[in-house]
């Protein structure tokens, strides 16, 4: 049984998730084809490429998820072509997982109120979330968020967002909509060690989720609640991941410390988080978590003792899609809502620049 959430003596309705629906791209290409393609890439110009080419074996990565043809990433593309190709692709593959969200929640998209658009990995002005309401049709008096830069954080902060939002307005249909097409920022030119990494882990992913508020009653003998969140950045981590923005189009920063910052703050963040709301890390039956790579994984495996394969959901999206910054956790809550969600508390996390952490507390008990 899920322990009471209370405020001044009253006990608090939550919004719940409806439905999340995510993109499988058309071309998933195999993680040893993606390594010989990389190698045929950087080998003319960039001779030790051999020594480093076993990165691509260590991610546990199996299969990738591209918006293009592999071979696309062989020619030289502006920053102006890659831009276009983001705006056209996110918007088709925005509307496709939204019209599949709207289906599997059992609305009509007129009752979509709220709409959050999240990414990293492209520029638009007006912005998606305005593509998506013209597009689409949707009410012309939706309300709109565009958020950029968060990274691989955003799609924790995103779900934290819209069901802040639906809290507040227990009416509240809210999308949020998340898309990363990381594979339109390879620079093929980049030799850094960065960019190569990055081509080893980084794909492509979009993703829609339903957010309800309180009044509306899902038909469901199950809901997941949205119940917390917590965000935080680590002062003097700036340069840990991010872009820096070049005359060629995004260049990739990605430090080796990453793991190391893991697993030097994610225990006490976590317990910090759990015991605000009178939890313990006991108490936690679900872990929807961002991979980041093989080596966060085993960071946070390290740092929290949880029994079991705990992320077991989180490695095997990892394994079949790579990398897909924000996209990728939602993914994961994905995977848990079709497998089965354990009754009582999930926790979602995830990380990104700034360096930050974002946490969402989520509950579910039969009604």
């Amino acid at each position: 049984m899920m322990k009471a959430i209370e405020s001044s003596g009253q006990s608090i309705v939550f919004p719940s998730i409806a439905a999340v629906s995510t993109i499988e791209m058309p071309n998933r290409v195999e993680q040893r084809r993606v390594k010989e393609y990389a190698k045929e890439l950087f080998m003319p110009s960039f001779p030790q490429v051999e020594r480093i080419m076993s990165a691509f074996d260590n991610t546990g990565i199996i299969t990738r998820n591209f918006c293009k043809s592999i071979d696309y990433y062989l020619d030289s593309h502006t920053y102006q072509e890659f831009n276009r190709d983001y705006i056209e692709t996110s918007l088709e593959y925005s509307i496709e997982a939204i019209e599949k969200c709207i289906s599997s929640a059992k609305i009509d998209k007129e009752q979509v109120t709220d709409i959050i658009f999240v990414s990293t990995t492209g520029l638009a002005t007006p912005s998606l979330d305005a593509l998506i309401i013209n597009k689409m049709k949707l009410n012309q008096n939706t309300a709109r968020i565009p958020v950029f830069g968060l990274g691989c954080a955003g799609g924790v902060a995103g779900l934290s967002k819209a069901c802040i939002l639906a809290k507040a307005n227990p009416d509240a249909v809210v999308l949020l909509v998340v898309v990363e097409l990381c594979s339109l920022t390879f620079l093929k030119s980049d030799f850094s060690k960065s960019n190569f990494i990055g081509s080893s882990l980084f794909s492509d992913g979009v993703v829609a989720c339903l957010v309800m508020g309180a009044n509306h009653k899902l038909e469901q003998s199950q809901r997941i609640n949205y119940l917390a969140a917590q965000s935080k950045l680590y002062y003097d981590s700036l340069d840990v991941m991010g872009w820096e923005f070049q005359e060629q189009g995004f260049k990739v920063l990605f430090s080796q410390d990453i793991p190391t910052i893991i697993s030097r703050n994610i225990y006490d963040d976590v317990i910090s988080f759990l015991k605000k709301n009178n939890l313990e890390l006991s108490d936690i039956k679900n872990f929807i978590f961002h991979p980041g790579g093989k080596k966060v994984l085993t960071a946070y495996e390290e740092a929290l003792p949880v029994g079991g394969d705990f992320l077991k959901n989180t490695r095997e999206v990892m394994n079949e899609n790579g990398n897909m910054s924000a996209a990728t956790v939602l993914y994961v809550l994905e995977r848990f809502m079709e497998r089965g969600f354990e009754n009582g508390y999930g926790l979602m996390l995830s990380m990104g620049p700034g360096f930050s952490s974002e946490m969402v507390l989520l509950g579910m008990e039969n009604n």
